[in-house]
């Protein structure tokens, strides 16, 4: 595994290390004892699938409001993603400022994300899978977002016309959030 600081302070790709010959390959998709010497989370206590259908889907900007805020471990398994980070922590020097990558099943990669940011993705073929850890539990009540055509934010994702659920359709803006939340 090699692990590399994005541009965003926190952001890290973990790139994996298949062993592969004619049958295919085989890879260690994770190890405690190299995030712990990396600095980076290794106490997952939870992880989710997003299984997406079409091309043009789109999930997103989603975080947890304190205290209930979570990292995030995430790696395409199936098809390719268009992913998004938006950084929310309060007085970070990159605060509002956004990262976005495509993640693709053959190039094994996972990206951590840590607590304070937003995250959003598009699929960029049909059939998609998204791998989810989280280092906290799920807690509904705290459930969150921001609008992902914000023009605040200003990301330029690779679909004009999402398909979207009505609640994503309807989160506030990055202003909103300033205003009510201040950050996290």
């Amino acid at each position: 595994m090699q692990i590399k600081q994005l541009s965003l302070s926190g952001i890290h790709e973990i790139t994996l290390s298949p062993f592969a010959d004619e049958r295919g390959c085989f890879m260690r998709v994770f190890d405690r004892e190299i995030f712990k010497q990396a600095n980076l989370p290794w106490n997952w206590v939870q992880e989710n699938v997003s299984i997406n259908k079409k091309k043009g889907i789109l999930r997103g900007l989603h975080f947890i409001l304190p205290p209930h805020t979570d990292g995030k471990l995430i790696r395409c398994s199936k098809g390719r993603i268009w992913d998004v980070v938006v950084d929310l922590r309060k007085d970070s020097p990159t605060e509002g400022q956004h990262l976005a990558f495509e993640l693709r099943e053959d190039e094994f990669k996972w990206i951590y994300i840590p607590k304070g940011f937003a995250h959003g993705f598009c699929t960029l073929a049909d059939n998609s899978e998204l791998v989810y850890k989280h280092d906290a539990f799920y807690h509904q009540p705290s459930d969150s977002g921001i609008l992902w055509s914000d023009p605040e934010l200003n990301i330029n994702w690779p679909v004009e016309d999402p398909l979207m659920s009505e609640k994503d359709q309807n989160l506030m803006t990055f202003t909103a959030f300033k205003s009510n939340h201040g950050g996290l």
